[in-house]
């Protein structure tokens, strides 16, 4: 989806939309001249271009369809990018390096700007962990449950912890604290997505009209309920 989701408010409803309009949706009053009872903010699309997201965790949807991405649906697959923004990924015919793919998917970074010395170790260490025997489909297949490329993705991030003496992840931990949360809001996203092309807009009624409080992450995430 390469169109912004704009929210503002208006008679206590948040609507959302691609483009502010020149009256109100909801009450027909005339924006011309008028202030909004909230300033327009533009919805960040959590789904971005994996290989311009170096020494990340990416999570991509195996659908054609870009709306139908991260809707619980579609088979996800997962790889890691190097520095240069090539995604090694496992799969039944082994690794795979790839420059291109990727476009659409959510990045998680997994190296802090400031961390040099990782950085410029990065592809070393990936390049080196995928041309283990462990992922030669001649010695170990490719298996759905136990042995595919989202244990593969984790069992690299698990061997750089190790390199700085951190604890390993469990799958269960990664996902819960990594992954989840990031595929609901490019879910709820995707969902705003399709309701503003089929309807214009997207309203609901405002979390804080009986508040005096600023948004907050659990408002962005009631809107979509």
């Amino acid at each position: 989806m390469d169109k912004s989701v704009i929210k503002f408010n208006h008679c206590d409803k948040d609507i959302y939309c691609f483009f502010v309009p020149d009256q109100c949706p909801e009450c027909g009053v005339s924006f011309s001249g008028k202030r909004l009872e909230e300033a327009p903010v533009s919805i960040p699309n959590p789904v971005s271009n994996g290989h311009q997201a170096p020494c990340a965790f990416l999570v991509a949807s195996t659908e054609d369809s870009a709306l139908r991405d991260f809707d619980g649906c579609s088979d996800l697959h997962t790889g890691i990018s190097n520095t240069n923004g090539i995604v090694y990924n496992y799969t039944k015919t082994g690794v795979q390096r790839e420059h291109q793919g990727w476009e659409h998917c959510i990045c998680i970074p997994l190296v802090q700007p400031d961390m040099f010395s990782l950085m410029s170790q990065w592809d070393q260490y990936l390049e080196k962990f995928s041309s283990a025997q462990m992922w030669d489909p001649s010695w170990q297949s490719f298996n759905e449950e136990s042995h595919n490329c989202y244990s593969y993705s984790l069992m690299f991030i698990n061997r750089v912890l190790a390199t700085q003496s951190k604890p390993a992840l469990s799958k269960e931990e990664f996902t819960r604290s990594f992954v989840l949360p990031r595929i609901k809001r490019a879910s709820k996203y995707m969902m705003l997505c399709r309701e503003i092309s089929q309807n214009h807009f997207y309203i609901v009624d405002s979390p804080r009209r009986n508040s005096g409080e600023g948004p907050s992450e659990e408002d962005e995430d009631s809107k979509s309920n």
